[in-house]
């Protein structure tokens, strides 16, 4: 796959936060209502995003009907949204928290509903605030990607950045 994003070549190099959940376990990131990680939003991407060794994460997405773009295939935007969230989940293995800045998808093959899409992304390094990822997402071979993604995501304060917004979140309903 080809693409037009290139990380800058004096990129920090990182380690792995030490606090950073452990390989092999799910990266708690959002709130419950989350479209991307949430169990309580009424539609979702519902991904679950494990810690993978040094700087990655993988995660799986069933491609449901709902998520129909083109007939009998998945819409580009909603796999835009899934590499956003399994890409900006992957900083907080860093230990930062971040919000995406840019984001380029390449689409090399239709993936069809029903399928199972699995994502793998890594944390290429660090500009000051600016952490840049590469992903990609295959239907169960890694050397067949179906599509890619680079991003430029930047680090935040969490409370600083959402505290004009926190009256207008949802939560769930509850019986």
């Amino acid at each position: 796959m080809k693409t037009t994003f290139v990380p800058p070549a004096d990129l920090e190099p990182l380690t792995r936060h030490p606090k950073a959940t452990p390989p092999g376990e799910r990266i708690s990131l959002h709130h419950s209502m989350c479209f991307g990680c949430g169990a309580d939003a009424p539609v979702g991407l519902r991904l679950d995003v494990l810690a993978g060794e040094g700087l990655t994460v993988t995660a799986e997405m069933e491609v449901v009907d709902w998520m129909q773009g083109g007939p009998g295939v998945i819409h580009g935007g909603v796999l835009s949204a899934a590499f956003d969230e399994v890409m900006g989940t992957s900083p907080l293995l860093i230990g930062a928290p971040v919000v995406t800045a840019h984001l380029e998808v390449d689409y090399a093959k239709p993936i069809p509903l029903g399928s199972t899409l699995h994502f793998s992304t890594r944390i290429l390094g660090r500009q000051r605030r600016k952490v840049y990822i590469e992903a990609r997402a295959h239907l169960g071979d890694p050397e067949q990607p179906v599509a890619g993604a680079h991003a430029l995501f930047i680090v935040i304060d969490v409370k600083e950045h959402f505290a004009d917004y926190l009256d207008k979140r949802v939560t769930p309903s509850r019986p």
